[in-house]
């Protein structure tokens, strides 16, 4: 961990919590995005595949998972003209509220809407991943542990750091790259901590393991499937509809 930044909690801190009260399990799904690397005429996550939007798709694994979700809560943007058309978010389980001008302010207005944070935990997942299985999930809630945890795949390609100018600076050690999915698994007042200390500190927060980072938690690594991908250019459109229609 950088030196500049304090950890939030500490370990005897994180062990006084009562863990002998249920548990609640939240899902938070920002979708206030734009989508503008699709190049498309609407955000990503309004596009079809097998004639249901991304965001239905992903919203259906959620909803289809037998772990007990007590509520799925979506961020969408102020402006949004399509959410109104899917009859999926009038379920009676997910709520909608607006999201804020980054993926990290979207989450934070999430969780501000859990009424039990320190008994909550809570799974971030993208709007525009619909390929994920409920087995990843399975596995990720399997992770009982306060520093939580994300879904993520190991590096299989060579990994080169560039310099400035686009050159290869140096060749890294791929056996300690994983790339990060979603979702990602959290106790809420935690986290809810950490996106507050790293935005009011003006750090760039890209998924909510980087909050928690910088807010001294190591969170595990949980190998999910390669298919588990996030649509966010054209041609990963076709892949997400192959992935699907082997299912």
């Amino acid at each position: 961990m950088n030196e500049k930044h304090t950890a939030l909690f500490t370990t005897s801190e994180l062990n006084s919590t009562q863990k002998s009260a249920q548990k609640k399990l939240v899902a938070i799904v920002p979708a206030a995005g734009v989508g503008a690397r699709m190049q498309a005429d609407k955000p990503k996550q309004y596009l079809h595949i097998q004639g249901k939007t991304i965001l239905e798709h992903s919203l259906n694994v959620l909803l289809t998972h037998p772990a007990p979700l007590d509520e799925i809560i979506v961020g969408v943007a102020e402006n949004d003209p399509y959410y109104t058309q899917l009859d999926i978010l009038n379920h009676s389980r997910i709520k909608v509220i607006y999201g804020g001008e980054t993926r990290a302010d979207t989450v934070l207005n999430g969780l501000k809407h859990i009424s039990d944070p320190a008994q909550t935990w809570v799974l971030v997942h993208d709007a525009a991943r619909p390929c994920l299985t409920h087995h990843d999930i399975d596995n990720l809630l399997a992770i009982d542990d306060e520093q939580g945890a994300i879904l993520a795949t190991p590096a299989i390609d060579t990994i080169k750091r560039a310099t400035a100018n686009g050159q290869i600076q140096q060749t890294e050690d791929r056996n300690y790259i994983w790339l990060a999915q979603t979702p990602q698994y959290f106790r809420s007042d935690l986290l809810q901590q950490a996106l507050e200390q790293a935005l009011t500190q003006g750090l760039a927060i890209t998924d909510e393991a980087s909050a928690m980072e910088l807010a001294g938690f190591q969170p595990h690594l949980v190998a999910g499937r390669s298919d588990n991908i996030k649509v966010t250019r054209p041609e990963d459109l076709a892949l997400a509809e192959f992935y699907l229609s082997q299912r």
